[in-house]
């Protein structure tokens, strides 16, 4: 018994110093994103050996990016832009997946794997069909343009309808007999049930929608309507570019994706359990 303790405990510590070794690694780009932001003009950002503590910590970096460019507009662009479509993926992502999950109709498993064998498609190959059908339904240039594409994914179709696969049928067939319809037994019986589900894809659709550059690139010409991540990237000059701006409006850009994980990551356990039992 003592010998079978001490092992346990050995085998613990080995699996906490790998993970604390990876976390280090997997943090690694951002610790120096940071050590970059928090530098002052008189130190070499690309001295070797590099160092990770600033000699003189300013954040005089974050108010100079903050006047360069027009950091409020772009915020609030990405901010617009990302709340609407998190809005539509919950939407559209759950009701496509109800029927897929708990209505049996002929060729539903041809549909789910149809849908689901399009997150091989990398979105450079599809993007010029879609930028012609915007430019033909005059949706350049707009916030639209650059919702509507990303309005919908097959990854928020599959995660809900392993979430739907996880409630009992029991409750529904209850609520059948009770008289509700279909859209009534979505609406109050299963979008409750599956409010892990449904906020865990909203903070991915968040993340995806707000740090995208290719698309809002592509579609929007007017400055004044770009996104924080083309903002940012004015900053980069032809000839030269000043990396500790660039850093600080990188951290900027960060920062709401940071507090939006931190306050529902809670939420994400439940729905890794709720995907793996479907």
């Amino acid at each position: 018994m003592f010998f079978r303790n001490n092992r346990n405990i050995i085998k613990n510590i080995y699996l906490y110093f790998f993970l604390v070794i990876f976390s280090i690694v997997f943090s690694f780009p951002f610790l120096w994103l940071l050590s970059t932001a928090l530098k002052s003009n008189t130190e070499n950002i690309f001295e070797y050996p590099p160092k990770f503590i600033p000699e003189k910590i300013t954040l005089n970096n974050f108010i100079e990016v903050w006047n360069t460019i027009p950091m409020m507009t772009y915020f609030t662009n990405s901010l617009i832009i990302a709340f609407i479509s998190v809005i539509l993926n919950l939407v559209f992502s759950s009701m496509a997946a109800y029927p897929l999950a708990r209505i049996e109709f002929k060729g539903k498993n041809i549909i789910f794997y149809s849908i689901l064998s399009t997150m091989m498609i990398p979105f450079q190959v599809i993007m010029i069909p879609i930028f012609i059908i915007c430019m033909k339904l005059n949706l350049t240039n707009t916030y639209i343009g650059v919702i509507l594409p990303t309005s919908v994914s097959a990854f928020g179709i599959f995660l809900m309808r392993q979430a739907y696969l996880s409630i009992p049928k029991e409750l529904e067939e209850s609520a059948l007999i009770d008289g509700c319809s279909i859209f009534q037994i979505w609406y109050y019986l299963f979008i409750p049930l599956t409010k892990p589900s449904l906020i865990t894809l909203g903070v991915f659709s968040f993340v995806s929608s707000w740090s995208d550059f290719l698309w809002p690139l592509i579609i929007l010409k007017d400055i004044e309507k770009y996104t924080l991540p083309l903002g940012i990237s004015y900053l980069m000059g032809a000839f030269s570019s000043n990396w500790r701006l660039i850093a600080a409006g990188s951290i900027i850009s960060i920062i709401p994706i940071i507090i939006l994980f931190i306050v529902l990551q809670k939420f994400f356990i439940n729905t890794t359990e709720g995907a793996i039992k479907g």
